[in-house]
């Protein structure tokens, strides 16, 4: 079991930068392999970045490549994603995800545990 809480969203405009951060409660996060998505209204949740349970491996959307990053820091059960240069299309609420295995993983059903989400919304 995890669980999963995302800080960090808010308004913001073309340009800048944010890091999104997600706190994980669980006594093993470092054997969860995370992920980050996001939803905007009357769309599907879509995939923005994955990372590994050991956080050497990553893996990005086409439209957030260059932009954005993806690290944890499993002795402070954290997952971050910094967001740079974000533009209108970015806005989101974006959720973290977990699933306990050792590999990238891609899609909403990979997935078992989700935190509530962060409000992040870009402005031109």
């Amino acid at each position: 079991q995890v669980q999963l809480g995302e800080s960090g969203g808010g308004l913001v405009q073309t340009g800048d930068s944010l890091r999104l951060s997600c706190a994980a409660f669980a006594r093993t996060f470092s054997t969860y392999a995370t992920g980050w998505f996001r939803q905007d209204p009357g769309q599907e949740r879509e995939f923005v970045a994955a990372i590994n349970w050991s956080g050497a491996n990553t893996d990005y959307a086409d439209s957030v490549k260059g932009r954005f990053t993806i690290s944890r820091d499993n002795a402070k059960n954290t997952v971050y994603l910094q967001m740079n240069s974000l533009k209108p299309e970015d806005t989101a609420v974006y959720y973290c995800a977990a699933r306990r295995t050792s590999g990238l993983h891609y899609h909403m059903d990979d997935y078992a545990y989700w935190g509530q989400g962060t409000q992040v919304t870009v402005s031109s």
